[in-house]
């Protein structure tokens, strides 16, 4: 699961080529745009060392590599791993290596957030029963009440 076989998984939500970036590279605003995220997301992401813009005075210029690691980072919060794991699982890679430590760590760590996000469900699921139970009951009491004010 290499920095670009997992950004592809997700690019068909996002649109790889930035408007107005001939260049290759997508000003701050481009990047909040096309990914749905603000501005302080991204300055924040930078300061814990996920994204690596380039800087030509104050602009930052995100490459095809940002891109592609926001959108890693994006796919991980969505299915609920922390920051700290994404970074950790990104670390890993290796342009020129097999990539294998990396797989394994995003393996491991896919299969354990699976194992809770079924547990989540089901409990939700025990609430949901609860709450639908709890909604007839006073359903039928306030129809009781309302035909004696009758």
């Amino acid at each position: 699961m290499d920095e670009m076989t997992m950004a592809a998984s997700t690019a068909a939500n996002s649109n790889d080529v930035m408007a107005g970036s001939s260049d290759g590279y997508a000003r701050i605003g481009e990047m909040a745009k096309t990914y749905g995220v603000t501005l302080r997301t991204l300055r924040f992401y930078e300061d814990k060392g996920l994204l690596e813009p380039r800087r030509e005075g104050n602009t930052r210029l995100y490459s095809r590599r940002d891109r592609s690691r926001l959108k890693l980072i994006l796919l991980g919060r969505k299915v609920g791993f922390s920051l700290r794991e994404v970074k950790q699982i990104m670390d890993l890679y290796d342009p020129a290596g097999s990539n294998a430590k990396q797989l394994k760590l995003a393996l491991e760590k896919s299969e354990k957030q699976l194992s809770r996000l079924h547990k989540q469900r089901d409990s939700l699921d025990e609430a949901i029963g609860e709450l639908s139970d709890l909604i007839s009951v006073v359903r039928g009491k306030l129809g009781e009440r309302t035909q004696a004010a009758s």
